[in-house]
This record gives C-alpha cells, structure tokens and sequence, in this order.
C-alpha cells in the first residue's frame, strides 16, 4: 500500500459503515395489518407467475455497496505514486554537491529542492541550503524558506568539484536537523565521513538522478590528428557529435569540424580524432559534447594543440655561396618537425601570414620601413628570433647600425664594437662551455652536453640591465643568449650563429629543447616543474559549471608552482584555480574541469540509505477515475431497478422515440480529416518553422522559435503555445500569425499549390521572416551567397511588395523595445521591410514618419536569428552566440528582434498611430 496515498484519509472512517447500510437495505418491511375477508377463499391454489422478492436481491445491494464505497474513497483523495515527503517537523538542510558532474540536469535538481523548500513551508520549518563546492565561514544559518526560495535561481554548480577534507560546520548543526543531499552520482573520498556526520543529527534522504556522468579527457596531438577521449558512467549505448569550436577569420565563433562520439553499451569510454589542416586547428578553442551541459563536457584547447607558425627570412642576396651555406639549414631541421615554417625573402611577405616567431639569422641590415613594421609585430605579440653570425658582427655596433650604447628595438641588448677575430667577433684558443641554467630562466633544468663549446660570439654591450637580460651564458660569465620584452612580444638573441660556424650547440639536441622553451616550436607536453618555477600566469578566460567562458581581468595571477600541480593531475581545480585560459609571457595554458584521471566511480550509498533517482512512476490521482466508476454502478443499478420492476422495455422504447424525434443534424462533410495539430494552433497564438528538408537545420529553427516563445511569455503578455513544424505543401498556414522560414543553397522550391497557400497567407495579414544565415559568409565573400540566390529564386513566385533596408524609424525599431541593431548568431547583415509610401513624411514633433498602415509582410535577413533564440528542453541557450558576456548581449538583443517582430505581426503599426495625435487633439479643441 505504500504505493497509494490520501490527501483526506480521515473520510475512508465511513467505510465502516458499509455493513449498517447493508442491514438497512436488507430490512424487512413493516407486517401488513390482516383482516378476514371470505372472497380470500376464492384465491386459494392460484400460482402466482411473476412473484414479487420480499428482499432486495443480494447482487443488487452488492451493486449499490460498491458504488458507495468508492463515492467514499474518491472523496478521501487517493492518489497512486505519492511524492515522499521528508519526514519530521524540524529544521530541514538541503546539501547540493554543486560540481560539474551536475549541471548535466540542474534544472531535474533545483526543481527537487524547491519542492522541498514547498514542503518545508508548508510545515512551517526553517531551511539551509549549502554546496558543497562552496567555502562556508562559520556556522550554517537556518532562515524561512521563502528566503531560500527566492535565491533558488542564483544557484548554479562549479566547474570543479568539492574537496575530500570533512568540513566544519557539521559540528554546528541543530539537534533533530534532517538533510536532503541532492548528490551528483560520483564517489569521492570524504562523502562517508560527511554522511555519518549528518546522520548524527537526523535522518539523511538523497535524491540522486540516474543519467550518465561525461567527462571530456584533453585533446592530443600526434602530429597528423588531434585525438579525444571522452568517458562516461556506465549506461545505455549513446550516440553524441563531438564539436571542434574555434574562430572564423572575422573572429566570430562558429563550428570548424564535428565528429561522431559513440558509447557501446555498457562502456565507459569513447573515442574521435579531428583530422584538420594546421590553419584550422589553430583556431580551435575548445571541444565541446553538441547537446550536453556542463564543464565536463567541455575541454579548452591551448598552446599545446598548436603547431607554431614560424616564418624564416631567407638570405636577400644573389650570393649563392651564401645561399648554400644559409644557416637557416640547422633551424629547418629543428623546428620542421613541430612547427609550420614558412620561408621567404620578403618581410611583407612573411608578416602577411600571422606567423607567431620570426627568425632573422645574421640578419643585420634592416631598412626603416621594415624595423617599423617589424617593431609593430613585436610590440603586439610577437617572438623575434635573431642569431648573430659574421655580417651582424661586421656591421659594427648594432644590428641596425645604431652607436654601441643605444637601445635597438629589434635587440634585447646594445652589443660592443669591436672585437679579436673577423668583424668584431671575439674567439678563444679553446672552445668554451656553458654555465648552468638559472632558474629564472626559461632553459632551467635543461642538462648541458659536455661536448658543447662556445668558440666564437659577439658581445654585449656592459649595462645595468644585461644581468637582467640574460637567460644563457657562458661558464666565465659572457652572455650567450639574451632576451627582452617589447610591449607583448619579446625579442630573443642568439650571440652566436644558427649554424656550426661558430660553436657546435645547433648539432646538439640542446639546441632544439631550447627551442622548445623559447615556445618557438610546441610538443604538446606539460611543462615541467622547473620550467614553471618561478612564473605568473594570468586568468584570461574562466570556465563556469555549464562550460561557459567568461573574461578574467579582474582575476589575480597566479603561481607557476600552484598552477604545475594541477596540469600534472596531481591536484585538483578549486576556487582559487578554477578551469579556464591562463597566460604567461610566451604560452597559454587549459586548465580543464575533467581529464584522463578524473575519478567517474559511481557512488554507493550505505544500505539503508533513502534514495530517491527522480525516475519514480509520477504522481496520479485516481479520484476522477472512482467518481467514473461510482457513475457507472449507478447506471448499471438503474438498469437492474427497471429490470426488476418489469419497465426496462418500456424506458428503452421512450429514450428511442424521443431519439427519432430529435432534429437530425447535417453532418458536413470533409475532403480530408482535420490535423490535431492545425486544431491546436487555432486555440492559442503559435509560431511556425518551416520545414526545408535539412533536419539538422530545422530542429535549430524549431528550438528557435521555443526560446522566443519563451521570451515572450515571460516579457509581454503574449502568451504563445508550443512552436510546430510547418509543411507550407500541406498544413494550413492561416492558424500561423508568423512563419520562420530558413533559407539554404539546396532549400526546395515550393510548388504551385504551396505558392498558391503562400500568396493567400501573405495577402491575409501573415508574416514571413527569411533567413538566409549567411551573414558571415557574404562579408567576407563580399558577394552574393549561394542562399541569397537560392532565395530570390523562391521570392519569383510570390506577391512580396517592394523592399527597402529597415529603416531607422520603422515601427519594427520600437514595437516593444527600441532597437537600432538586430544581430542574430552573427551581425551586420541587412534587414529588409516593405518599402515605405513615396509621400510619407514626419509629422511635426514626431521622431518617425508616417509609414505604411499594414505588416510589412515579408522581413528579409542573414543574421541566422534562430541559432541566437534556440534554448533546449530545459530553457537553456542551445548554441554557442559570440565571446563571454559580449555574446550574451548580442543573444539579449536578437531576442528583442524577435519580440518586436511577433508584437508587430499580432498589433500593427500601432504606434505609427501617434502620427496623428497633433490632428486630433487639434480637432478636439486641445
């Protein structure tokens, strides 16, 4: 019975007197009076044919008995399934584990909590609500429930997850305080001292949904393809697209590459590889899990997936001894297998192609233009590369011909005039080795070859600064290797050559790790503790529970030491590093919520345990189906009455005579049955997609029109149903105030029945918004798009009126918000209206003029609207729209777009109708 309940059990106390009424009914009627009659006598012997029942008949009663008893309990409120509420009168704590394995189904959470926050309210207890990813100072508050009930919508999990380390607060909890844990499934060590710490206090229920917990593992790099792995809780055989999201030339974000994701049953891991030119891959910013929420869904990409693009000014001279003995042979070899290089003679040339290092090998003589531009590169993030070599020490002091004590922007350090061997080079009898690395510098940790000599460099001018400076020296002291910073680049030089003219340090394999460290060419590795000892890296993006970005300026640096841990995976993310882009002088590294470690063990509870996975059978009423039955017993006993009583024939001739004489009714005949769905939109306002074939594309144009549904119940007092699907070659279209029509290179052409219905609905008052969502595409094109083609051949056969550019005082501009941009997912595309009469001028006193009375009929645009209005089932944005908070502006006001754009469509120019206010006041003496 635990499954039925009652909302007024105390009524099922009247079933007991089920066997006095069944005495009642059986009762014996009062004895006759007898009086001796001697005509009786006649009637002896007589066999009487119909016998008449001194008693009601069993079954009968038995009929009337059931009807009454469930009349009984349909009163009493059964109801099938009910919710089990949290038990007791005391105060009441809610505990959210607040990770990122939550936010898969926050809103199946917070909807649990705020029906015990209901419940809670109801019984007049105070609540607390804690998260467990959240620090608490002192003790738990327990306040009234209308408090937490209020701050429900600011909750919202972490990108991390809690710690193991059993927290404070525990000790302070009230005596008899009961504890809700809204648990995210996974087993981490510290839940089974945290558990019998909140048991000592009360009884402890855990609401726990079952779908499966997914963790996105980093990418990788093999050198040809990028490869993830994603994990999973065991579970059903599940089918995802893995999406690589990355930065279009115009620095919109879009989708580079999708990849299918797909988890056998049972199995916990799945694996994809992206294939993708270097230019492609690097831009991509994170993979993402299409249609899943969450930072474990979600991993960012960084330095590490990039191969460098290094450009190598090549030798300018016709000299082709120089040429083959061009020390650029030695880099080549270096970074040729983990970098992009790209060669040339031209400086325009090469900073044409964005390369992130320029590598300039006794490379002195510089015209003023290029140290201008190159300077420019420099001070905006570049990494200048220069080696000395015989023409940098003959050129005298510097490298640009400048005095020995002046600064050179395209040098770290002045270098000295002067010198023992050819053009002011200094050289040894013996070879000369290197100092150890210090641990300032970018090369500490690095071993150092015995084998490695120094025969020949040039010098360093002596200054305050060259201590500083230098990153790499000799064993005496001499500079080797200098560096400086130049606005947010840096230039590094080599004070000796590329090749083995003047030491043997490019043969070794020093020469290439140094590389590595300079970041000119990326392997992909982690750095390692020596390397990030003694850093600062800066937070430039940080990653929320639902694997949104925002912008970190405001965030401190932090230390390579306490940031080494967690890229290793020997810690944790946590508040004070959570996941997200941190930046150092050279490198940009991912801090990631998941990775190939991340514990996805599913958590068992103790027996005993009260575990509530939100997939119980709902709740359900069965008080309508026992009134149901109570009327049926009472027709069924009807029917016996008359039965009895010898009149059923009689009643059933009456019901079919006043059945021929009720006027007949003309049925209307109908060509086709009536679409239940036509029959429905004809009831509320609902919005229509129209279906173009692409499913891909129309379901993003159908959740498109679900999240501006959504707005408009919640902003205006529109208040629409559910958005449908439309075929314009079958559906009726009139029941559609508004169609939201998606425009592709391979859209169909409508035929002449549907050009037919399309004509009909536009002449009617309907609105059709084409969308070509191209608006990226025709900027950079700077042409006509395959989709605007294919939508002019679609609009030859409609009756669409002239169009112009909306212009600034359109009513669309101002029907509930004022507006004087509509980007959707993309901007700057141009929105087109009914063009304006040719006499309509601004009245007086008016900010706009006097346009058209009606709906402009047809909006033209490429803005790709429906990407920015798509939420899911559970309201959330479905696509990804622009950077951080400057991507959800642009969301809001595509949003706005489209509430102007239904308000128009359902009030008119209602606005316009200010135009003539200045008329009618006049008129009425005003």
């Amino acid at each position: 019975m635990s499954m039925i309940g009652f909302t007024t059990p105390v009524l099922l106390w009247a079933l007991l007197a089920l066997p006095i009424l069944w005495w009642l009914l059986r009762a014996v009627p009062p004895a006759p009076v007898r009086r001796r009659f001697p005509g009786v006598a006649l009637l002896l012997g007589l066999r009487d044919r119909d016998p008449e029942s001194q008693r009601t008949p069993w079954w009968l009663l038995l009929i009337r008995l059931v009807a009454l008893a469930a009349l009984i309990v349909a009163l009493a409120g059964p109801v099938l399934n009910p919710s089990r509420a949290l038990p007791g009168q005391g105060p009441l704590l809610i505990v959210m584990d607040g990770s990122w394995a939550s936010a898969r189904d926050w809103p199946r959470r917070t909807e649990r909590v705020a029906q015990a926050l209901d419940e809670a309210q109801r019984a007049g207890r105070t609540v607390a609500v804690v998260s467990l990813t959240e620090p608490q100072d002192g003790p738990i508050e327990f306040r009234a429930a209308d408090y937490w009930r209020e701050r429900l919508r600011g909750l919202a999990p972490r990108a991390w997850a809690a710690g193991a380390d059993l927290p404070d607060w525990p000790e302070t909890l009230p005596e008899a305080a009961e504890t809700l844990w809204v648990s995210d499934g996974l087993a981490r060590d510290g839940r089974g001292a945290l558990l019998s710490a909140l048991e000592d206090h009360g009884p402890v229920q855990v609401f726990q949904p079952q779908s499966p917990v997914l963790a996105l593992a980093p990418p990788s790099f093999d050198g040809e393809t990028v490869l993830l792995t994603a994990r999973r809780t065991p579970g059903p055989a599940q089918s995802l697209t893995l999406r690589a999201i990355g930065r279009d030339p115009a620095g919109a974000e879009r989708d580079l590459a999708r990849a299918p994701l797909d988890f056998a049953e049972g199995a916990v891991s799945a694996e994809t590889q992206f294939d993708l030119p270097p230019e492609l891959r690097n831009r991509i910013t994170r993979f993402q899990i299409d249609g899943q929420r969450g930072a474990g869904s979600v991993t960012l990409a960084d330095d590490s997936l990039r191969r460098r693009k290094v450009g190598l000014l090549s030798v300018r001279e016709g000299n082709e001894s120089l040429a083959l003995l061009s020390p650029l042979h030695y880099l080549r070899q270096a970074l040729a297998p983990d970098a992009d290089l790209i060669e040339s003679a031209s400086l325009d040339d090469l900073l044409l192609t964005g390369p992130d290092v320029i590598v300039l090998a006794d490379m002195p003589a510089m015209t003023g233009a290029e140290t201008r531009e190159l300077t420019e590169w420099v001070t905006n993030g570049g990494l200048l590369l220069r080696f000395a070599g015989p023409r940098m020490a003959g050129a005298g002091a510097s490298a640009s011909g400048f005095s020995a004590v002046t600064e050179d922007a395209l040098l770290p350090v002045p270098l000295r005039a002067g010198g023992r061997t050819v053009g002011g080079a200094m050289s040894w009898g013996d070879p000369r080795s290197l100092a150890p690395f210090p641990e300032d510098s970018p090369f500490a940790g690095l071993p150092i070859p015995e084998d490695v000599g120094i025969r020949a460099q040039v010098l360093a001018q002596p200054g305050p600064d060259l201590a500083d400076r230098t990153i790499a020296a000799l064993a005496d002291g001499t500079p080797l290797v200098t560096r400086a910073a130049r606005g947010a680049g840096q230039v590094v030089l080599f004070h000796v050559t590329a090749n083995a003219e003047w030491s043997n340090l490019p043969l070794s394999g020093l020469f290439v790790e140094m590389l590595e460290r300079l970041s000119v060419s990326t392997r992909g590795a982690v750095p390692e503790a020596g390397e990030m000892a003694g850093t600062h890296w800066q937070p430039e993006e940080i990653m929320d529970g639902f694997g949104l970005l925002t912008d970190a300026d405001d965030r401190a640096a932090v230390t390579g030491e306490a940031l080494a841990p967690i890229l290793r995976g020997e810690a944790r993310p946590g508040p004070d590093l959570p996941p997200g882009l941190y930046a150092g002088t050279a490198l940009r590294l991912a801090v990631n919520a998941t990775d190939a470690q991340t514990p996805l063990t599913p958590v068992q509870w103790p027996a005993g345990t009260a575990l509530d996975t939100g997939v119980e059978t709902p709740e359900q009423p069965l008080a309508g189906y026992l009134l149901a039955l109570v009327a049926g017993v009472m027709m069924l006993d009807a029917l016996a009455t008359l039965a009895l009583g010898g009149r059923l024939l009689r009643a059933a001739m009456l019901l079919l005579a006043l059945g021929l004489a009720a006027p007949r009714a003309e049925a209307q005949a109908l060509d086709a049955p009536v679409d239940p769905r036509i029959l429905e939109a004809t009831e509320s306002v609902v919005l229509g997609a129209v279906r173009i074939g692409d499913t891909q594309i129309d379901d993003v144009a159908l959740a498109g029109l679900r999240g501006l549904s959504a707005a408009l119940y919640g902003r205006s007092s529109v208040e629409p149903a559910a958005p449908m699907s439309v075929d314009i070659e079958a559906d009726e279209l009139s029941v559609f105030p508004f169609l939201y029509w998606p425009i592709t290179a391979e859209a169909p052409l409508p035929s002449t029945e549907a050009y037919d219905h399309l004509n009909r609905y536009l002449r009617t008052g309907g609105m059709i918004l084409f969308d070509t969502r191209d608006a990226e595409a025709a900027r950079l094109s700077g042409g006509t798009t395959s989709a605007a083609r294919r939508l002019q051949e679609i609009a030859a056969g409609l009756d669409i009126p002239p169009l112009e550019p909306l212009p600034e005082d359109h009513v669309l501009t101002r029907t509930f918000y004022l507006l004087g941009d509509y980007p959707g997912r993309y901007q700057g595309g141009t929105v087109w209206v009914e063009a304006a009469p040719p006499d309509a001028q601004r009245a007086d006193g008016m900010p706009f003029r006097n346009l058209n009375d009606g709906v402009t009929p047809v909006v033209i645009g490429s803005n790709d609207w429906a990407s920015a209005w798509a939420v899911d089932e559970r309201g959330m944005p479905l696509l990804q729209v622009g950077r951080g908070t400057t991507g959800e502006r642009q969301r809001e006001l595509a949003l706005r777009f489209g509430v102007n754009l239904i308000m128009h469509v359902l009030s008119g120019n209602y606005k316009s109708d200010q135009v003539h206010v200045p008329a009618l006041l006049e008129r009425l003496g005003q």
